[in-house]
């Protein structure tokens, strides 16, 4: 194995994950129009459309939706709500005082979906993100797509550069979402494969399986990703991608992360997250990531790869990511904090975390984007919602199950023993070895469904929404209020606050130092140089008293209840831990 050094910064990260076109709309002129969101699912553009009302009941039908006559799970998919990069620069105080120092956007290119993981373009920003949409469009059409000589700096591209000098000014980093595998049926190598057929300049770039023939009646025909239509697959070989976009790639790699092209990289992005990173061969990869690090030695790297520990190696060892979305890392909290009926028992949990410690080069594991949920999962506060009903771990079932469309699948709002559960979780997301990510809104009390109800847009403490029903027309006792949750929050920048300002929270050692099934009691250790840091979790539903062995003597203080003191006394410490409750006890 090669010499492996991840990004310094990247072991003290906060993560956040915005997905843009939800977070916050801070400039209502340029908001889309039913023309820009052409080319998405679910290909609906005649009947009546408007931006849709922010802070409206997620399962109620606007009047304009209403008239088209289609279910609720039709119009969501046609609803935009006109999210935009203003709206991430009006809310980074809100960020960097909850304690964020790193930032992940879901992709940010033109594309006509909400999600925009179907690409039109990989270097232009979504002229909808920015504050002129109608001069961006003039530009990009006066361009050539392959050819970076043409390029130009759009209204929103400007933007996206200034949102990224503001997140560096402020010490934080930024991620793009980069979706290599497939793009849009607009991007403009596409459609000129669909225009021209064979004749195409681009007719390699696509996976084609035949093309127009009047004389034969055949079709023309490609693969989509997992067959998806609207995601037309770019073609790849031994050496993955192929040279066409493969040459495209490089270009816009080095167009956001040096974007003055002088060779100093700190006007632009600080790395990557890559989507679907299994569909794509490991080649690929591995030259692209030497590209990378010669733009930037210390740009981050972390794939979306959802599989079981021995898959993830490969992508691990130094000549590909420096990191993955660590689901199996949720799938373990979720076994353990989660589930009652089902639950683990807190050794075993113990286990499953050492094994994927263990599992890859050391400084990985302090670096791996430890989630708890994300644009492609229930929302945690569902997840306890909905405990014990269906296994995560079967990741297809359960991306499948777990769908608000699914009668069995309960929408509601928390109550006040689920909102402690996801408290306690996130005690120890923010205690934990690795780089805890959080899913834009978590915070705020936020609660959904899978895909597409977990995209809800933000919910803020300056605006007054309206109750929330239940899909598909269910009766429950009343609507949910939906509010920002301040008690949520405050524990969260708390937690943050802690990992913060604790250096054995973010470079420690981690030691576990009791794993107590009969109990539900788990305490660990993190260590760094002089500093140490004990972390104990009451997972049962009664108070405990409990009693660690430790070598040393000398006063802790719970930095969770007001520095309270706890002192260790021949070897051994004495602590009573609230039911779902932690402490996070800092040697003084």
């Amino acid at each position: 194995m090669s010499h492996f050094s991840v990004p310094a910064w990247a072991k003290k990260a906060v993560w956040y994950q915005i997905f843009p076109e939800r977070f916050r709309n801070g400039d209502p002129n340029n908001d889309p129009t039913v023309e820009d969101i052409r080319g998405a699912y679910p290909h609906d553009v005649t009947l009546p459309w408007q931006i849709h009302p922010w802070t409206s009941d997620w399962y109620e039908l606007q009047s304009y939706e209403q008239k088209n006559g289609k279910d609720i799970w039709h119009n969501i998919h046609r609803r935009r709500y006109g999210g935009d990069l203003q709206g991430i620069l009006d809310k980074l105080d809100y960020l960097q005082e909850l304690g964020i120092n790193a930032i992940y956007l879901t992709p940010v290119f033109r594309a006509p979906s909400m999600h925009k993981y179907d690409g039109a373009t990989y270097h232009h920003i979504d002229p909808n993100f920015g504050p002129d949409p109608a001069g961006d469009l003039k530009i990009i059409a006066s361009e050539v797509g392959h050819d970076p000589q043409t390029w130009q700096w759009t209204a929103a591209d400007k933007l996206m550069l200034r949102l990224i000098d503001e997140v560096h000014r402020r010490g934080m980093y930024i991620i793009f979402d980069g979706v290599f595998n497939h793009v849009g049926i607009n991007h403009w190598a596409f459609q000129d494969v669909v225009k021209n057929q064979q004749r195409s300049i681009y007719k390699d770039w696509f996976k084609v399986s035949s093309w127009n023939n009047p004389k034969t009646g055949k079709g023309f025909k490609y693969a989509g990703w997992w067959s998806v239509k609207e995601l037309p697959e770019l073609r790849q070989d031994e050496n993955g991608i192929v040279t066409g976009p493969r040459e495209y790639i490089w270009a816009i790699t080095k167009r956001w992360m040096d974007p003055n092209g002088d060779g100093d990289p700190r006007d632009g992005i600080d790395g990557w997250r890559l989507d679907v990173a299994a569909c794509i061969h490991h080649n690929f990869w591995k030259q692209w990531r030497e590209l990378v690090k010669s733009i930037n030695s210390e740009a981050y790297l972390t794939g979306e790869v959802v599989d079981h520990v021995e898959a993830l190696k490969p992508y691990l060892q130094g000549d590909e990511f420096d990191a993955v979305m660590n689901y199996n890392f949720t799938y373990a909290c979720t076994e353990y904090f989660m589930d009652e009926r089902n639950r683990i028992l807190a050794s075993e949990f113990d286990r499953r975390l050492r094994e994927l410690r263990e599992a890859f080069p050391l400084d990985v594991a302090y670096v791996m984007q430890n989630l708890l949920d994300s644009h492609d999962t229930d929302r945690l506060a569902s997840r306890i919602v909905n405990r014990d009903k269906a296994k995560m771990r079967k990741w297809l079932e359960y991306y499948k199950w777990s769908i608000g469309k699914n009668p069995a699948y309960d929408t509601r709002q928390p109550n006040a023993e689920e909102r402690q559960a996801q408290k306690l979780l996130t005690i120890f997301q923010m205690t934990y070895l690795g780089a805890p990510m959080i899913y834009y809104g978590d915070e705020a009390g936020m609660w959904g469904a899978n895909d597409p109800c977990c995209r809800k847009p933000m919910v803020w403490e300056d605006m007054n929404y309206n109750k929330e029903k239940t899909p598909n027309g269910k009766k429950r006792g009343q609507d949910d209020e939906v509010t920002f949750d301040i008690d949520m929050f405050e524990h969260y920048r708390k937690l943050i606050h802690i990992r913060n300002s604790h250096p054995a929270l973010q470079l420690g050692d981690y030691q576990t130092l009791l794993a107590d099934d009969e109990r539900d009691l788990l305490a660990f250790s993190r260590t760094y140089q002089n500093q140490q840091a004990i972390v104990v979790i009451n997972n049962s539903r009664s108070d405990q008293l409990t009693r660690l062995a430790i070598l040393s003597e000398g006063e802790f203080a719970d930095r969770l209840e007001n520095d309270r003191i706890f002192a260790a006394q021949t070897g051994r410490l004495d602590i009573e831990v609230k039911a779902k409750m932690g402490r996070v006890l800092v040697r003084r």
